[in-house]
């Protein structure tokens, strides 16, 4: 059995982490869930676990067991690394090595030959800001793999490109990967 982890950031867009989790728990994949502090005010660290019949892990500091550093395993046993919403605030982060979380952290510790993927989701002019489209750049540089947000009407009340793509585009891609 495949293990994807799945980091979930701070965008609204978080509530459809359970479903990204759903359908890949039930396509036959091990999902082991990191969040981000501010993605738990979206989303319940609870309904990911019942998801992905897996402890969600959020906290770099919390050791399961104390002969094991939970990053570090976590990200061995990664056979693909996806990060469904990506804020602005994450992509910055992986693309300038900050480790200040249990997601990023787990990002810097993954093997190079495990796929990557980022799916962004936030307002339109954070998208488009240059600094985030540099933040882009340098991740698909190094190799991350981009599912690119759609255009729609935003939380926010704006309309355009910033909206996570849809679950079954998500599926789709980890699966195509992860079938290579």
């Amino acid at each position: 059995m495949k293990t994807i982890l799945l980091g979930v950031s701070g965008s609204i867009s978080a509530y459809k982490s359970a479903d990204i989790t759903s359908q890949l728990t039930k396509l036959g994949y091990n999902v082991e869930v990191i969040m981000t502090t501010n993605s738990t005010q979206f989303i319940t660290p609870l309904t990911l676990q019942s998801l992905s019949k897996n402890p969600v892990h959020s906290n770099v500091m919390e050791e399961i067991t104390p002969d094991k550093i939970n990053h570090i395993e976590l990200a061995k046993k990664a056979d693909l690394f996806i990060v469904a919403p990506a804020s602005a605030n994450i992509l910055a982060k992986l693309a300038n090595g900050i480790a200040d979380d249990m997601l990023s952290t787990v990002a810097l510790a993954l093997k190079e030959e495990v796929p990557k993927v980022i799916a962004p989701a936030m307002n339109t002019y954070m998208y488009q800001n240059p600094i985030t489209q540099r933040n882009l750049a340098t991740l698909k540089k190094v190799g991350y793999h981009e599912i690119e947000p759609r255009e729609a009407l935003l939380a926010c009340g704006d309309f355009g490109r910033g909206a996570l793509a849809t679950v079954e585009e998500i599926v789709a891609k980890v699966s195509e990967i992860l079938a290579k």
